[in-house]
Order: structure tokens, then sequence, then C-alpha cells
């Protein structure tokens, strides 16, 4: 059920696929936000919006590279056309190969690290111009377990990670006094998803993150007092060694 805190707002998640994307498109559209969904290639999201769309929601697709800076701002431009300027927005897009280093070509070094580094400041910088223009607003990061540590084999990961970090400690210290929460979110575990779920019969609660329990959380952060800001969470299973 939508709150009035909430209704008419409008959210943006960058890096839709169905696992966490898709939580958090669907999480925030039942609060009864507009909520703009987008991927490299929005095709795929077209069963999902429809689906949103019969449900009540009002929610568009938008193809965008996150790593093309003019990508990025046609996306922001068509969203505050269709919806307005958004009040939450979540960078949620990444890529991985894992390899060891050795053996890791510069050309994917370089895109698993633009993908994981780059297109968060690029569509942070342009968020955080819309919204600095009216004082307020929320963008959130997602990270992971290789945000605070770099793993054999994981260095594809870890460097755009370990940037992205960066980038939200930095964001938050400039932004913050001026209205706009930033948050960095660890997610310290492997997400539950279709293809995990048939490995063993394991279910969310023997090890798993539920999409839903994490995106749930992504919505707190955004409607935190801004007296008790988190600018880090890190979320795990609750059998997770750290």
């Amino acid at each position: 059920m939508a709150t009035n805190t909430l209704k008419d707002q409008v959210a943006l998640v960058v890096g839709v696929g169905p696992g966490l994307g898709l939580a958090l498109a669907e999480c925030f559209a039942q609060q009864g936000m507009k909520v703009g969904m987008a991927a490299r290639d929005s095709e795929h999201l077209a069963p999902w919006v429809e689906k949103l769309s019969q449900a009540g929601a009002e929610v568009k697709a938008y193809s965008c590279d996150a790593t093309a800076e003019h990508d990025v701002n046609n996306t922001l431009d068509s969203l505050q056309q269709d919806f307005g300027i958004p009040d939450l927005v979540v960078y949620n897009a990444g890529a991985f190969v894992q390899s060891e280093v050795v053996d890791i070509s510069t050309e994917e070094f370089e895109r698993c690290w633009r993908v994981g580094c780059l297109g968060g400041f690029l569509v942070g910088r342009a968020v955080a111009r819309l919204m600095l223009g009216r004082g307020r607003g929320t963008i959130l990061f997602t990270g992971a377990t290789a945000s605070l540590r770099g793993g054999a084999g994981f260095a594809n990961l870890a460097v755009g990670k370990f940037g992205l970090r960066a980038l939200a400690q930095s964001m938050a210290r400039e932004l913050g006094p001026r209205g706009i929460h930033i948050g960095h979110v660890i997610i310290d575990g492997q997400i539950l998803s279709e293809k995990y779920a048939e490995l063993a019969g394991q279910r969310a609660e023997d090890g798993l993150l539920a999409p839903e329990a994490i995106a749930d959380n992504y919505l707190q952060l955004h409607l935190q007092q801004r007296s008790a800001w988190t600018q880090e969470l890190d979320l795990r299973p609750w059998v997770e060694k750290f």
C-alpha cells in the first residue's frame, strides 16, 4: 500500500535485471512511486513494465548505457519529461568476469571498471545536479563484499567496487550538508535467483539474500529522517561468516 510520504515521488533504478534491480522497481512501485527502469537493453524490461502497469503502477523503461555520458543525460531528460525530477535514484549496474590478474585482458578490465565505477559517477553526478536545485533527494549505490576486500580472482569486480564506495563517501560528505542523502549498500552474500534456488534446494532463509528483503532496506534508507542518515549499510544472510 502506498504511503502518503512516497505517493507521486519519482524513483529511477539504473541496472535492472531479474534479481535485485527488478525487486527494487517493484518495491518502489508498490509504494505509489513513479518508477523509471533503466538497462542497457530495455527490450527485456517490457514484460515487467507490463506486469507493473497492470497492477496500477506508473512505470517506464529506458535504454541506457550507464558508461556513456550522453545516454545518462538522455535517460534523465526522458525521465523528467515523463515523471519529473527523481526523488530516489539507485545505481545497481555491474559487470564481472572472474579471472586471475595475469589472465585479465585490458579490454575486460576496463569494461568492468567502466560499468562498476565510471557509470556510478556519471549517474551520480547528473542526478546530484538535478537534486541540488531543490535541496533534497536520495542516491543509493549497490556495493558488494568486493567493496571491502579484493579476493583472488575478483580483481575485475573489486577495483570497480572499491572506486564506487569511495565515490559514495565523497558524495556523502559534499552533498549531505546540502540535503542530498547518499548511501552505499554492501551486499555481503549471494542474492537468491532462479539459478541459485535450484542448487541443493536452497532457500533464502538458508543462506541466500532475498531480493525483496534487500529492496525493503533500500526503501528504508530513502525514508530516513535527515537527523539520522545512514551512509553505509551492510546486508548479509544470518548464516554468512564475516
